[in-house]
């Protein structure tokens, strides 16, 4: 909280599943676990268009809630926004090749495509409705 006002964070450089798309409820229980109850350091970045502080959250040891994240297989390293970031890179190489949360699925899709699937811009291979090469 902010005073009395309460932020909405868009965490800075990565890309956390909808909260309608697998692994969305644990990576959403992993971030509040990371943080609840914490007094917790915001490194601000600026506003996204939908009025959220871009930001990295860092705890009292300093451990920072993003690359967190993204270490335990929670959230994928945002490229668009980051590419040259090598520790995102690191950290998501690491949580792919242990399999940790949502890299346990041999296909997650990541929340952009998504995204894109909900506003009916997706892939074909994206579409539920498509079964073996079939529109049904």
């Amino acid at each position: 909280m902010q005073g009395q006002q309460a932020l909405r964070i868009r965490l800075n450089e990565i890309d956390c599943p909808e909260k309608r798309q697998a692994y969305g409820t644990k990576a959403k229980q992993a971030a509040s676990g990371l943080v609840f109850g914490k007094e917790v350091t915001v490194h601000t970045h600026g506003m996204d268009k939908y009025g959220r502080t871009i930001a990295d959250v860092l705890l009292p040891d300093g451990t920072n809630v993003n690359h967190a994240l993204v270490k335990g297989g929670w959230c994928w390293w945002y490229r668009k926004y980051a590419p040259t970031d090598v520790t995102l890179e690191q950290l998501e190489q690491s949580a792919r090749a242990a399999n940790l949360g949502l890299w346990a699925d041999p296909q997650p899709i990541p929340p952009w495509e998504y995204r894109k699937a909900v506003r009916g811009k997706a892939p074909a291979w994206l579409d539920p409705e498509l079964e073996e090469g079939m529109v049904r």
